[in-house]
């Protein structure tokens, strides 16, 4: 199945951002700090929603309104008293041409709802917060993983062959990459 390649293919690079991720995350001790870690996520999922939208067909993925993320995302910085910052754009994102290569993107966004939840506990326990900045990385709350299986679902249904299933995996290791590299460019600036 495409989704089992595509996390196989992808692990180094899921790795190497994770860790960056992550150690920030466990590095943040008041609302200002997470803030800014949530501009950095907004900047990159808001740019990359955008070119997303322009190959996924609701027909191949009909809830992918649902799968939107920009609006917690804001609705969490604004919560917190921070302004919504400019959303990535041009050679900051992978490229997007196609529904399958707008599917192995997603699957990076999606695949973020899962630990999302670890990261909504962490953020509760750090800094005391119990709902207002906690939307985006509360995912879909008890649906997360529904959510998950349909999204795996649509995935697997999609590449036909060798060429397809590559297109998806190399769009994927490029959202990462891209995701890491703005990541470490607005880590210098912050």
């Amino acid at each position: 199945m495409l989704s089992e390649k595509l996390k196989e293919e992808t692990k180094q690079n899921h790795q190497i951002l994770e860790k960056a991720l992550v150690g920030n995350l466990k590095a943040i001790r008041n609302q200002g700090e997470y803030v800014e870690l949530l501009k950095l996520f907004y900047g990159y999922f808001g740019g990359l929603e955008e070119s997303i939208a322009q190959s996924i067909d609701p027909n191949l993925l009909p809830d992918n309104a649902e799968r939107r993320k920009i609006e917690y995302i804001a609705n969490d910085i604004e919560a917190l008293g921070g302004d919504v910052p400019a959303k990535a754009e041009g050679a900051d994102l992978p490229r997007i041409q196609s529904h399958l290569e707008a599917l192995g993107a997603l699957y990076v966004i999606e695949g973020s709802t899962l630990g999302g939840k670890i990261i909504s506990k962490m953020m509760q326990q750090q800094l005391g917060l119990s709902g207002d900045g906690l939307s985006f990385f509360s995912g879909y709350g008890d649906r997360t993983e529904q959510m998950w299986n349909t999204f795996k679902d649509v995935l697997n249904a999609q590449a036909e062959n060798p060429e397809q299933e590559a297109a998806v995996i190399a769009a994927a290791n490029q959202t990462f990459l891209k995701f890491g590299d703005w990541f470490a460019k607005h880590q210098q600036t912050a």
